[in-house]
């Protein structure tokens, strides 16, 4: 299998960018699937079942192609964060998670479109809150405006003043694409990164 193949399953510019840093050539295309989480699913699960079913959705569309699908689903206290999309939910969202841990699942699954073969893997971080008065959840919304991201905050830029501390294997997992298990992943495809 060559790297001219690899297709990344997704519209996200996060994760287009992340894969950037594998100096692959590859090519981005959303996959429309149903992400709505099963009754009683754990977010884990959600998530690894979401990136699968993301990068099977383009395997008839792409012969010959390794196809890599992700996903992410944030938790606090058991209830599930979203895309917040507007600056009064994500307002809502930080006040929230203010001095709170979440729980950030993202799972990965890499499908050869000609085989049928995967495999999957899911990355867990947790975010440590620091204690944000509204003033200050307020200039951060104001400032970054990260109403697609999962959570309401970007890790990669100014969001990364609203934590205490991450702790997790990989920080790319955190913006939507754990790189660290997609090369382990790739390698068991053929596909060497170095």
């Amino acid at each position: 299998m060559t790297t001219q193949n690899l297709i990344l399953a997704s519209s996200s510019r996060y994760r287009r960018k992340l894969l950037e840093k594998l100096h692959l050539p590859f090519v981005a295309e959303a996959a429309d699937i149903d992400e709505t989480a099963h009754p009683g699913e754990r977010p884990e699960r959600q998530a690894v079942r979401l990136a699968q079913e993301k990068a099977q959705a383009l395997s008839g569309r792409y012969p010959h192609s390794l196809i890599i699908g992700s996903d992410q689903v944030a938790v606090l206290q058991g209830r599930q964060l979203t895309k917040p999309g507007s600056f009064a939910v994500t307002m809502e969202q930080l006040q929230a998670v203010a001095g709170q841990a979440v729980e950030f699942y993202t799972g990965i699954c890499l499908v050869d479109s000609d085989t049928g073969q995967y495999e999957c893997a899911m990355d867990r971080c947790t975010v440590h809150f620091r204690a944000l008065t509204d003033r200050q959840i307020k200039r951060y919304v104001q400032r970054e405006k990260p109403y697609d991201c999962s959570g309401g905050f970007k890790s990669e830029g100014l969001g990364i003043a609203l934590f205490e501390r991450i702790t997790g294997d990989d920080p790319n997992a955190l913006v939507g694409l754990p790189l660290i298990k997609l090369v382990g992943l790739l390698e068991k495809f053929g596909v060497s990164v170095l």
